[in-house]
């Protein structure tokens, strides 16, 4: 799902006036002494060699020399606070784990498809409802696995990416190959509007269960969401290591996060304060992206893999704030001239 634009920060003439940046020292960052900047650390190391700028290619270079990390970090970048208006929302993310098989069977009856030509070719294309009824896909060979539960191969396409255990305890991995087109329509918000529950009460897990207790109800739920998730098998990556971002590398669980790359460059350090019920104050990453990922002060934590990460990041919709590590001069170079 890389959705990273080639250069670095970019502000478009009309929204200009809308964005505005603050340097802040490393003092002014809550929390900033109490963390694991080793950690951080080593994951800058395993995608800034894919920043291509000059500033971060240099600090890149220096950071291959072994430093202390926490001097590194002081020593060659500046937090940057950068705001558009819109209110700060820290969410969650993971990698789901389903139960699958590389062949059907009585148990194993949803498809996971790849991308038909026909989908790539046009967009919009066909929607959910006529993708998965039509018989469009019948024959082709799309089918990378089957698994034996619709709601969670609906949720499989929400994240993007997953693990499909087979029956002999293998692993096959999935990655983000494109979508119909169609706009993504949130089955939860439909359900509130529908009176069934309360905006509090809505997470993925009282999703999954209604769809399941209701089920013809439920398939007419998966439809309301016209769009669509293709894959392309990336079980190339290592089942201990996470799956791949949008920079093409492994993400790390609670060190990686997606953001809006129109405002963060890929591969940036991100410090995060995150409030609500489990305040988090962390240097993180920015190795990802996502459609819903959108505005200066918005990010998806990585919880990793499997059901626990998935009720964590589930549960995540939390206020804060996240400054941007950049290299010096980047970051006073977006300042006004009169701040100087």
């Amino acid at each position: 799902m890389a959705l990273a634009a080639a250069g670095g920060i970019l502000v478009t003439p009309a929204a200009a006036s809308d964005v505005s940046y603050s340097v802040l020292e490393f003092d002014q960052l809550e929390g900033w002494d109490k963390d694991d900047h080793t950690a951080a650390f080593n994951v800058f190391l395993s995608t800034c060699g894919d920043m291509k700028q000059p500033d971060w290619r240099a600090v890149c270079a220096y950071a291959r020399q072994n430093p202390d990390p926490r001097q590194f970090f002081e020593l060659f970048f500046r937090p940057v606070l950068i705001e558009d208006g819109q209110d700060p929302l820290f969410t969650g993310y993971f990698e789901p784990e389903l139960e699958g098989d590389k062949y059907r069977s009585s148990r194993y009856r949803f498809p996971v498809y790849a991308m038909p030509t026909e989908a790539k070719r046009n967009s919009p294309w066909l929607t959910r409802r006529q993708i998965l009824t039509s018989g469009v896909m019948d024959g082709r060979g799309l089918e990378i696995a089957w698994v034996d539960d619709p709601v969670e191969l609906f949720f499989l396409q929400i994240q993007g990416s997953g693990r499909i255990r087979l029956p002999d305890g293998s692993y096959i991995r999935v990655g983000y190959r494109g979508a119909n087109g169609h706009p993504y329509r949130s089955i939860g918000v439909e359900l509130v509007q529908r009176g069934v529950y309360q905006p509090h009460q809505v997470s993925a897990e009282v999703i999954k269960n209604w769809v399941r207790r209701n089920p013809d109800a439920g398939q007419e739920l998966l439809f309301h969401n016209p769009s669509y998730v293709f894959f392309r098998e990336v079980s190339r990556v290592p089942p201990d290591q996470g799956p791949l971002g949008a920079m093409n590398r492994s993400v790390t669980a609670m060190r990686s996060i997606a953001v809006d790359p129109a405002h963060v460059t890929l591969g940036a350090p991100v410090w995060i304060e995150k409030d609500g019920a489990n305040p988090l104050r962390r240097l993180m990453i920015a190795q990802d992206t996502g459609s819903a990922i959108k505005g200066a002060q918005r990010a998806d934590v990585f919880f990793g893999t499997g059901d626990a990460a998935g009720r964590a990041a589930g549960t995540l919709r939390d206020p804060g704030r996240m400054l941007v590590l950049m290299p010096i001069q980047r970051a006073y170079a977006l300042l006004p001239e009169s701040a100087l």
